[in-house]
């Protein structure tokens, strides 16, 4: 068994091939299953984007390195999309509160206990004031929440409000009923204007059912779930592509550039061996030579 933080940070290895492909760096969460789907890991080209290691191709968890079978294993996000929803969901339990169901507070939980297969063993919960962890296993814990994790609990106070809420119907029924006798006969005195009164109302109610406005409602959702995704997946992408170029352009800064780098019409950007600044990566961009200034630093 493991605690996350004896997970993060540590490298992978691949023995096959005897490389070091990148570092973990956080835990892709199945809120669901309350287990590890997959380790997020950061490598020489983590700028290009976010790769995913599932946990069921990882061989050994050590105490200085993950080791898997080969760099096969590590997945792209254009190859991940089954884990699409999980990191949409970006459920991380670490940092949530504690919460009965009852509504009682236990504190903030402050690590989380990983088995083997995988799944989430128990957490390790701190209170205020108290410097001790209080540790709660994952059979006692409903829900793994992104902002809460519900812990199982009794609820004897709403079991006795059912209780009395029954047996205050009854009594209500049997002061009503001496009542119908009373009405009897008035209901045999109108038994004819009903009759007549309901013909012209099946009349009017048969026109009714032609009208197409509910098919129209229904289709309403229908087109707004269909434009909403496209919008919501480009924003998204948008997003991801800021966050890639921010950090892109801090990893260059203060790098030497390995040569000479020039627009094609020959103005020169950076001269081999001098500081990357602003400046040069404002003209590398302008000049659509940012992919070639990023390959040759030193």
């Amino acid at each position: 068994m493991k605690k996350s933080v004896e997970i993060l940070g540590l490298p992978i290895i691949s023995i096959t091939e005897g490389r070091e492909l990148g570092i973990s760096k956080s835990l892709l969460i199945d809120a669901k299953n309350g287990s590890v789907s997959a380790l997020i890991i950061e490598d020489a080209d983590w700028y290009r984007g976010v790769k995913l290691l599932p946990y069921d191709s990882v061989i050994a968890i050590g105490d200085d390195a993950i080791t898997i079978t080969n760099s096969e294993n590590i997945l792209k996000l254009d190859e991940a999309t089954a884990y699409e929803p999980l990191l949409n969901e970006n459920v991380r339990v670490i940092a949530t509160k504690a919460i009965t169901k009852a509504g009682s507070i236990q504190g903030i939980v402050d690590e989380i206990f990983i088995d083997e297969s995988g799944k989430i063993a128990k957490c390790a919960i701190s209170s205020e004031g108290s410097q001790e962890l209080k540790e709660i296993s994952a059979e006692q814990i409903s829900i793994f929440g992104k902002q809460v994790t519900i812990i199982d609990s009794k609820i004897p106070e709403k079991k006795n409000e059912n209780v009395t809420v029954a047996e205050a119907t009854p009594a209500k029924s049997e002061e009503k009923s001496p009542e119908p006798p009373t009405v009897e006969p008035v209901k045999a005195e109108i038994k004819a204007e009903p009759e007549k009164a309901a013909e012209p109302e099946k009349q009017e109610a048969k026109p009714e059912p032609e009208k197409v406005e509910p098919a129209k409602a229904e289709m309403k959702p229908e087109a707004k779930a269909e434009t909403a995704k496209p919008v919501v997946a480009d924003q998204a992408k948008q997003l991801n592509d800021k966050v890639v170029e921010e950090r892109h352009r801090r990893f260059l800064l203060g790098k030497k550039a390995a040569r000479r780098i020039a627009t094609d019409n020959g103005i020169v950007i950076v001269e081999a061996g001098a500081d990357i600044t602003e400046e040069v990566l404002q003209k590398a961009k302008l000049a659509n030579k940012f992919i070639e200034l990023s390959m040759n630093v030193q």
